[in-house]
């Protein structure tokens, strides 16, 4: 039957408004692929109300998101949240990721030295590829009614702790120890020869600091265990696993140490073939205003990047951040770079010669 010119018109205008209106409902969703903890539902629920888009959460670690990106060439997802020292290599080798534009994001938001930091170790020909997010420390445990002069990693060497000191026998202990020593791993990770005479000066270090340790510690509660009986009353720690401690006993403190706490950071990243990536940037500013980082800090466990995110989350928790970092502390974080291929076989064979040492 034949139609009126103006039905006609309006079936069309409706029609057509229709298919725009599909067209938006499916750009309004953020695939975000993340850690577990750092999209908290009611952060999900406050975003879709502020800006209507909806966030779909896929939990995931490094290798996995390296692994989902990599099959698509960066498709199936609009924001990742890889580590900043993940991101360059998985970049240059599989080409997933696009670079950040910096002027959508709100720098006034965010701790500079820590903006800085991840956009040194992201950057790839000259183009940043993350943003920091959420982040956490090595740094030293410290028992203050019993070993008050700890202040940096090589006074778990001092021969008045002997039998009574613990770390990790991990890559993170030798970078720790040549930084307290007045070395700078990071700066050597490109000559192979100078990174080897650092290793060998750690490693005939931590032969020599033998006698001091207790135990090596290889997971949180084993060395939470060790702090709470009291064997070990110095150790280098992870920040968290020293708070918990804190909360039990409040004469064991984390201590940044004078070198620098070294320290990871998980990221904003592009993946490559986004398809909602004004939704990823209106996310990212909103999770970095300091009240919604709180809430990602409470369901996360870890800190993140944004300025005064501390102030918003419960006092026990901002009393130990607090106490552990000041401003200057903060900026003498030492944050992990990429590693290159190879250097953690030539750490692997300094690990195993320090533990077979008498």
């Amino acid at each position: 039957m034949f139609k009126p010119k103006t039905q006609f018109l309006t079936s069309v205008l409706v029609g057509t408004g229709l298919m725009l209106a599909a067209t938006s409902a499916q750009a309004e969703t953020l695939r975000l692929l993340t850690w577990g903890g750092y999209a908290p539902e009611k952060v999900v629920e406050m975003f879709k109300a502020e800006t209507g888009i909806d966030v779909e959460v896929t939990n995931s670690n490094n290798e996995e998101m390296i692994s989902k990106l990599r099959a698509t060439g960066g498709a199936g997802f609009d924001l990742a949240q890889p580590s900043q020292d993940r991101i360059t290599s998985a970049q240059a080798e599989y080409d997933i990721y696009k670079p950040i534009n910096l002027s959508k994001i709100d720098a006034s938001q965010i701790i500079p030295s820590m903006l800085e930091g991840a956009k040194k170790n992201t950057m790839l020909n000259g183009k940043v590829y993350g943003i920091p997010h959420v982040w956490g420390t090595s740094l030293l445990a410290v028992n203050m009614n019993k070993a008050p002069g700890v202040k940096d990693y090589l006074d778990l060497c001092e021969p008045k702790y002997a039998g009574k000191v613990s770390y990790r026998m991990k890559r993170p202990t030798l970078l720790a120890f040549a930084f307290s020593m007045g070395m700078d791993p990071f700066a050597a990770y490109d000559d192979k020869a100078k990174y080897q005479d650092i290793l060998d000066k750690v490693q005939a270090k931590l032969i020599e600091c033998k006698s001091n340790v207790k135990a090596y510690w290889s997971g949180g509660d084993a060395l939470a265990n060790l702090l709470r009986s009291q064997e070990v009353i110095a150790a280098m720690a992870w920040d968290g696993t020293t708070w918990k401690v804190t909360g039990e006993m409040p004469e064991v403190k984390a201590v940044a140490p004078t070198s620098g706490a070294l320290a990871w950071a998980d990221t904003f990243a592009l993946p490559k073939k986004t398809k909602a990536e004004d939704a990823a940037y209106k996310w990212i500013n909103f999770v970095m205003q300091p009240k919604i980082a709180a809430m990602i800090t409470e369901a996360a466990g870890n800190f993140t990047a944004a300025k005064d995110g501390d102030k918003y989350v419960t006092e026990a928790k901002r009393k130990v951040y607090q106490d552990t970092f000041s401003a200057a502390a903060i900026d003498n974080i030492k944050w992990y770079p990429p590693v290159p291929a190879g250097l953690e076989d030539m750490e692997g064979k300094v690990m195993d010669r320090v533990q077979a040492a008498q």
